[in-house]
């Protein structure tokens, strides 16, 4: 999506950037001017969620509800607005201080999808600014967007998603406990009541930790949790369907935003993409179709890369005689032209001769196959064996 890449603009600094969620796998920080005012960025995971079902979006979580952000910037692909706006109302639970930068423009361009950003911005209530990452020109309206957010020039008042009304009742029972009891604000209580009902137990340790409170040991929430229970369970909401109705209202209210912000020129620009889909990710050609992908590709690395690594060990043994007539001739010690030529230069060789020509035909060709896409298709066909082999969260 671009994040690190307008991190790595607005800050100077060079972290490694890719095209797949979860990249970045720590937090990074630096600073950036605008108008004679220093920002500290913090370049946190990328991910799709913060539901916690991974170690990125866990660090990502827990930075953005317990870091104190004074604004949390959202960087969205404008080619599927769709999917990305699931991740930006899970935030808006959280906190107000939300700046929506929706990037790939160009890209959406191409594709022949115009995104109305003011109509957006309007549906969500919050600033939306469109940028291409690799352009810095185009960052200068998100960093005027992210100055008025930081100084509080203009109330910012994100339009929350509205549930069933059962729903709705057993938040505001636990929003009252939590903002009497703890003195939480409106956002932050509102998402941990939903997480409270949720009763994920590793998310709720997480708040407990990070905010120094007791929730579980709290008698009036003990109470509540027994009535909300009851109460869910009259209505047909099981805990263990709670989090997919969380999850679809949240689509469907993004599916009604695109289609009143997104206008396609050709409505059938991703027809060829999905008939490609049925192939690539079917039960039947699906895993077959992967393992001929991955065995030519390993097939290539290894015959492929003997050529290479055979020109390599010539040229390396060719130098490495000259360095030893050049020892003899210095009339250099037997100990010291071993232990430098026999030992450091030969090892280093032989490991560059073995492992470079591999790593030069292996991970341009892996580049590809992620630019074509068929990375997260790889990645759907494989998910029910990992999840059978215990490999998923």
């Amino acid at each position: 999506m671009g994040k690190s890449t307008i991190f790595n603009n607005l800050t100077g600094m060079h972290q490694h950037t890719g095209n797949w969620p979860g990249k970045t796998v720590e937090n990074s920080a630096g600073n950036y001017t605008y108008q004679d005012k220093n920002f500290l960025f913090v370049d946190i995971p990328g991910t799709y969620s913060i539901m916690s079902n991974s170690e990125e979006e866990e660090i990502a979580r827990d930075y953005i509800c317990f870091g104190n952000p004074d604004c949390t910037v959202v960087v969205v692909d404008a080619t599927c607005l769709e999917r990305n706006l699931n991740l930006v109302f899970q935030i808006m639970e959280i906190t107000n201080n939300v700046v929506l930068c929706v990037n790939l423009l160009d890209e959406a361009k191409k594709k022949k999808i115009h995104i109305n950003l003011d109509a957006l911005s309007d549906e969500l209530g919050i600033p939306v600014v469109g940028v291409v990452a690799r352009k810095k020109k185009t960052l200068i309206k998100l960093m005027k967007a992210i100055q008025q957010v930081c100084s509080h020039k203009n109330a910012i008042k994100p339009k929350k998603i509205s549930y069933s009304p059962i729903i709705e009742n057993c938040i505001s029972e636990y929003q009252n406990i939590l903002e009497n009891e703890f003195e939480l604000s409106p956002y932050l209580s509102r998402w941990i009541a939903l997480k409270l009902i949720d009763g994920d137990k590793k998310i709720l340790d997480s708040i407990e930790k990070n905010l120094s409170i007791n929730l579980l040991e709290n008698e009036f929430i003990k109470d509540a949790q027994t009535i909300i229970q009851d109460k869910l369970e009259k209505s047909k909401i099981h805990q263990n369907s709670f989090k997919d109705l969380i999850v679809s209202t949240i689509m469907q209210k993004s599916e009604e935003i695109c289609k009143k912000v997104c206008t396609f020129e050709d409505e059938n620009y991703s027809k060829r993409d999905r008939k490609i889909d049925k192939i690539l990710t079917s039960k039947k050609f699906g895993i077959p179709i992967m393992i001929l992908f991955l065995g030519v590709i390993f097939w290539i690395t290894i015959i492929g890369a003997n050529y290479p690594s055979e020109v390599l060990f010539s040229m390396f043994a060719w130098i490495q005689d000259k360095l030893i007539y050049i020892a003899n001739f210095l009339h250099c010690p037997q100990f010291l032209s071993s232990m430098l030529i026999s030992g450091v230069y030969q090892t280093l060789t032989w490991i560059i001769s073995v492992m470079l020509p591999p790593m030069a035909i292996f991970f341009p060709l892996f580049t590809i196959l992620e630019d074509l896409g068929y990375l997260p298709r790889i990645a759907f066909n494989m998910d029910g064996i990992f999840k059978k082999c215990c490999c998923t969260r």
